[in-house]
């Protein structure tokens, strides 16, 4: 008996299997991919600043050429099943319910993968089964087929109930799905046994049975023994060592965006040793990576895997006290130390470091652009400054090469192509019509393929597009309101037309909307560093609190922060300080790293017709964001919408979802820890925020906090309650249900849960030297909590703020004061509040 369940000494892998679960342990092959292409055409359409609206579950409805013909070929026929089963890999299913190999694809490709089971009945019966997925799938038992499904909706899930005869003892499961990857694909299937014969798991393995249950509990148990790190040596702890020795591989890589070709380590694990160390924090590529951990031994594998940040903070030292200092820093950082891609480039050829090495990197991003890969347009926007401004550095025949790709590209949705970007959020519509403006300028007199324009003429085109890019932004601001990883996108094109734009209104208002855009950071960051609600957030850019790019132009601007290797923005707003004129206003730097009495109120709204009404509050020891009563008890798609941070420390920060699935490192929008399954209503007042979850049936059935324990001076949970401080800031989270400190796993030790899809958590945090030390603080804040009155006004008696009365329509009233969102302007308004909050 273990952690998992039962096993015996055979060949194989046994787990129990109740009626109305999922079948989880399975066999894989290898995924065949194939590039799937159709003629070029041009679409309709435009910039859609509510398309992570869901209007059904997490379905968003754009559709390109390819999945038009893909859907004509194949919905509602039987899906054709490629080779035969061979297995490559297994998959356990460490708390999935599904087998997922959703990711990222950046062009349309066909993919397709068998996989098989076997499950052992205890007597001979009818079973009946239920199948899910997004593409197409064929179901076999026994070697007979039994079903299929082909809905091909793109992420959308649909299911079927199948029905098959079960022989007594082993019964082989087979199952081929495949489905057209675009972008970002969820790409799994779920097989749910409803009903029939008692039965159990029992996936054939190459070792005794005991060896390959010892694996999973080993992975199972698993996690860093940091929650990040910035030096010495980066561990994986299990609570759960093997009883034989086991061959370990480590392969280290970015998120789906990076380009840096992964680390590949090869370590051992002797029976008994619970610590496996990995590498020295200095020998690991900078940002959030994910480590893919499989462990093997007598000829079974198994693998996991487990995100952390690394960050070379020790490298980097503190920041120079000049701007002109950090600027140059900035750029020597993003030179020598960045992802080789086009960012990096421009950066080395502004410093003088051009030749063969900058050459390369050149080369090596063109193949996206010619291809017209997505995300192609965040390649293409640096590659034309570098272009425009340092062509006599760079190889005269590479040159060539550059100018074919820019007269080859697709530029907009209305010229042909057969390709997948993303035309649709605001912040590729601005790299698109930034690069079209700007191509065309460099190349007047040639001719664009794809739109048959000259470069002065779709120059001309791109022009009026980023002027009505620019009139929306200037009325409504981020569609992805507030959102850390696309802030720098938004940079990205903004400092490239205030540097290289030939008519100097656009000149004029990249200008202003470069320094709104820093104003909107500095009014919602704490000690430099974004912290508040989000419209769009990854787990990659949640949990990188030092690495991730706005720390780093935090660093170059206020001189508070650290640099990553991923950059979009930094090299090119630094080049705007250094060559070009642009000034960020010094007030801004005070406001950035709060450090006065009182408190910063900064109510504001972004997003079309105000969609997002966000609330920030800081001091100079705790800051908390929320977007209040935002589309609450809806699907969600990758919004934050509570996000705080406490005392000096970057990594001292919590924000509080519902995953959208349950496993880990996931590609889900949302996942487990970008976004929410189900949005919860929020509302905050100054130190006070509520949250109350109402979740879908269908998804995961728990609420979470990331709750980094180990980076706390002082924690204590007990029971619904649980409390920390970092430095002079203080914490209270209540639950409406039972905390638990995850133990084990990828979270263990920075992960609270509470059980059940509907519950509440309140939020409160305080000062050491305003609330007392921790315990003091526990005590005096223990009555706090949520009355809940029929017409769903919400009621919280605060020790300091008397009676808080939370409005369903979003509304607040406390203190004498009635604070209103519906009043709530794109502008915003900034209250310094004399008291402590």
């Amino acid at each position: 008996m273990n952690a998992t369940g039962h096993v015996r000494g055979d060949f194989a892998l046994r787990r129990p299997l109740a009626a109305g679960s999922p079948i989880v342990y399975w066999q894989l092959g290898a995924t065949a991919e194939q590039r799937y292409d159709v003629p070029d055409q041009p679409m309709k359409g435009e910039m859609d600043p509510f398309f992570f609206l869901t209007k059904h579950k997490n379905f968003i409805p754009h559709e390109y050429p390819c999945r038009t013909q893909f859907i004509a070929d194949r919905r509602g026929k039987r899906p054709l099943p490629q080779g035969a089963f061979a297995a490559v890999r297994n998959w356990l299913p460490f708390g999935s319910p599904r087998v997922d190999l959703s990711g990222f694809w950046f062009r349309p490709t066909v993919i397709g993968t068998w996989a098989r089971t076997v499950i052992a009945a205890s007597t001979p019966g009818r079973a009946r089964l239920r199948l899910r997925t997004c593409g197409g799938a064929v179901l076999f038992v026994n070697g007979a087929e039994v079903g299929w499904m082909a809905p091909y909706g793109r992420n959308l899930e649909t299911e079927v109930e199948l029905e098959a005869d079960l022989a007594a003892g082993a019964n082989e499961i087979a199952l081929w799905f495949d489905d057209l990857a675009e972008r970002d694909a969820r790409y799994y299937f779920q097989l749910d046994y409803l009903e029939g014969p008692t039965a159990e798991h029992a996936l054939p393995t190459a070792a005794q049975g005991e060896i390959a249950a010892a694996i999973e509990d080993a992975l199972e148990a698993m996690h860093f023994e940091k929650p990040s790190y910035v030096d010495g040596e980066v561990a994986l702890l299990t609570a759960a060592p093997l009883p034989v020795d086991a061959d370990v591989s480590v392969v280290v890589e970015g998120d789906f965006m990076s380009i840096e070709e992964p680390l590949k380590l090869q370590r051992g694990l002797r029976a008994g040793e619970a610590r496996l160390p990995i590498a020295d924090t200095n020998d690991l590529p900078a940002d959030f990576r994910h480590f893919k951990v499989t462990l093997t031994a007598s000829g079974f594998s198994a693998s996991r895997v487990f995100g952390v940040e690394i960050c070379h903070a020790a490298r980097q030292g503190a920041a120079p006290k000049a701007l002109a200092a950090r600027v140059t820093e900035a750029l020597d950082e993003v030179a020598l130390h960045a992802e080789a891609d086009t960012v990096r480039a421009l950066a080395r050829l502004a410093t003088g470091c051009g030749g063969t090495e900058t050459d390369a990197m050149i080369e090596g991003a063109l193949p996206a652009i010619e291809d017209c890969h997505d995300c192609a347009d965040f390649i293409l926007v640096p590659l034309l400054w570098c272009r425009h401004s340092y062509a006599d550095t760079i190889t005269p025949a590479l040159v060539e090469r550059i100018d074919a790709a820019i007269l080859g590209y697709r530029y907009w949705m209305d010229e042909p192509g057969n390709d997948v970007q993303w035309y649709f959020s605001e912040n590729h519509a601005l790299l698109f019509h930034t690069a079209a403006y700007l191509a065309g300028h460099v190349l007047p007199e040639r001719r664009f393929v794809r739109s048959g324009r000259s470069g002065k003429d779709q120059s001309a085109v791109g022009l009026a597009r980023v002027r009505a890019w620019l009139d929306h932004f200037e009325q409504w601001e981020m569609a992805e309101f507030n959102s850390a990883p696309y802030f720098p996108i938004d940079l990205k094109g903004l400092t490239a037309l205030y540097a290289l734009a030939p008519d100097e209104d656009v000149r004029k208002r990249a200008c202003a909307a470069i320094i709104r855009l820093v104003e909107v950071v500095a009014r919602s960051a704490h000690r430099g560093v974004l912290t508040g609600a989000q419209g769009r957030s990854y787990e990659h850019t949640l949990r990188a609190a030092r690495s991730l790019e706005l720390s780093g132009i935090a660093r170059m601007v206020w001189g508070s922060g650290n640099y990553g290797m991923r950059f979009h923005a930094l090299p090119q707003l630094a080049l705007c300080l250094r060559d070009h004129g642009l000034e960020i206003p010094q007030a801004l730097a005070d406001i950035a790293s709060f450090d006065s009495p009182g408190a910063q109120e900064w109510c504001f709204a972004q997003g079309q017709g105000r969609i997002a009404k966000l609330y920030h509050c800081k001091t100079r020891d705790w800051a908390m964001g929320t977007a209040v009563a935002y589309r609450w008890n809806e699907w969600g798609y990758q919004e934050t919408v509570l996000h705080l941070r406490m005392g000096d420390n970057a990594d001292a920060q919590v924000w509080i979802n519902h995953p959208g699935e349950t496993i880990h490192s996931g590609y889900g929008r949302p996942s487990y820890w970008g976004g929410s399954g189900t949005l919860p209503r929020v509302q905050q007042y100054r130190g006070l925020a509520v949250l109350l979850f109402d979740c879908a049936a269908e998804q995961p059935d728990f609420t979470h906090a990331w709750f980094p324990k180990g980076i706390f001076d002082e924690v204590g949970i007990d029971g619904d309650t649980a409390h920390a401080r970092s430095g002079n800031a203080l914490l209270q989270l209540r639950a409406g249900g039972g905390l638990q400190l995850v133990d084990r796993g990828p979270t263990a030790g920075n992960e609270l849960r509470v059980q059940g899809r509907k519950t509440s958590w309140i939020v409160r945090l305080g000062q050491v030297d305003r609330h007392g030390k921790l315990d003091a603080f526990a005590r005096n804040f223990s009555a706090i909590t949520l009355r809940r009155e029929e017409d769903g006004l919400l009621l919280v008696d605060d020790p300091e703020y008397g009676v808080v009365r939370f409005h369903p329509d979003g509304r607040v009233e406390a203190e004498g004061r009635l604070i209103d969102p519906s009043l709530w302007t794109v502008k915003g308004d900034a209250v310094l509040l004399k008291d402590p909050a």
